[in-house]
């Protein structure tokens, strides 16, 4: 059975790693998957609570086809950098957007896995320790796989696209197995 994953980067720029990074997913992904790359969460406005009367009508535009994008898919992908040891607040605001309502929205029981690069030694691994921490907060299904985190990304991207083949075999391996979990929903 196929699986089509929704890809969302956590990056706004063009020429970010995370963004080479996730169009090396969607070259990489298993036979029987296919990673589709989400419309900018920069179009998002930021999240307002006196808003949540609109979703009964969709909300705001943006925020609706995000929205619908998500739900649409199998399961997501969130490729993210890390901004002051935490997630971007682009990305924390676009989760916050599809979070609602609480416990009956888009991300309750959606199959997640993370990824991130950075051009230091510890990729994101904290970026991600907190992105696990808000998925088990909006009822995602959280992948167990361990982290992947690409380092030292200025060494591994050239031109927007990642060179680097253990890098490349590494992802390739980890959405093979997220491919196999996937599987099991």
């Amino acid at each position: 059975m196929s699986k089509s994953i929704l890809g969302i980067c956590g990056s706004l720029r063009e020429g970010s790693y995370n963004r080479a990074i996730l169009r090396a997913a969607i070259e990489l992904a298993p036979e029987g998957m296919t990673i589709e790359e989400s419309p900018s969460i920069g179009d998002l406005p930021l999240y307002n609570g006196d808003l949540d009367d609109q979703e009964k009508l969709g909300g705001p535009p943006p925020v609706a086809a995000f929205k619908k994008a998500i739900d649409a898919a199998d399961a997501l992908l969130f490729v993210t950098p890390e901004y002051n040891y935490s997630v971007p607040g682009v990305l924390k605001n676009a989760i916050d957007w599809a979070s609602r309502p609480g416990f009956k929205s888009v991300l309750a029981h959606k199959p997640v896995f993370a990824m991130g690069a950075s051009m230091g030694g510890t990729g994101t691994v904290r970026a991600q320790g907190h992105l696990r921490q808000v998925f088990y907060g909006v009822l995602a299904e959280v992948f167990p796989h361990g982290e992947v985190l690409v380092t030292k990304a200025q060494d591994k991207v050239e031109d927007g696209v990642l060179t680097d083949e253990g890098t490349r075999k590494f992802i390739g391996q980890a959405l093979a197995d997220y491919g196999e979990w996937l599987a099991r929903f």
